[in-house]
């Protein structure tokens, strides 16, 4: 009687598991991403150099320059990865293969085949900068007026 009902319950248990797997299946994995349109205060915020507050959040540095703040897309161009800023040699520096930037994104050393991208930047009515990571301006582009916020 004892080994009927530890094979009726190895038996259930299998059973419950299989069903369990089963109802995983109607809920899929959800990637929670940051927004990609958001506010980073105003320009007098920012002083000239790179600034890394939004890094960890956006994936993005603001930079301020002479010829005005625009925002550099966190990602390496030879595979993806997340470059560092690297404020005593004034470069952006890729950890995963060694890729170097200045501080405007443009590649000087390593494997990266082209500059990183900027995110589209612009100022609303109130003053503030508006950010918008899903448009992004490849080298040639960055003459285009949402790649840089003349200020």
């Amino acid at each position: 009687m004892v080994r009927r009902k530890l094979v009726t319950a190895s038996v259930l248990g299998c059973l419950g598991i299989n069903f369990l797997m089963f109802l995983r299946f109607f809920f899929p994995r959800a990637l929670f991403e940051p927004k990609t349109v958001f506010n980073v205060g105003y320009p007098s915020d920012y002083g000239f150099g790179v600034d890394e507050k939004y890094k960890q959040a956006y994936r993005i540095w603001l930079v301020r320059n002479a010829e005005g703040v625009f925002a550099i897309f966190a990602r390496c161009t030879h595979l993806g990865c997340t470059p560092n800023w690297n404020a005593g040699e004034n470069k952006f520096k890729c950890p995963c293969h060694g890729s170097g930037y200045d501080s405007e994104g443009v590649n000087v050393e390593g494997p990266a085949p082209r500059p990183m991208d900027r995110a589209n930047i612009s100022m609303l009515p109130t003053g503030e900068i508006q950010v918008d990571t899903s448009v992004l301006y490849q080298f040639g582009n960055w003459d285009d007026p949402g790649s840089i916020l003349r200020v």
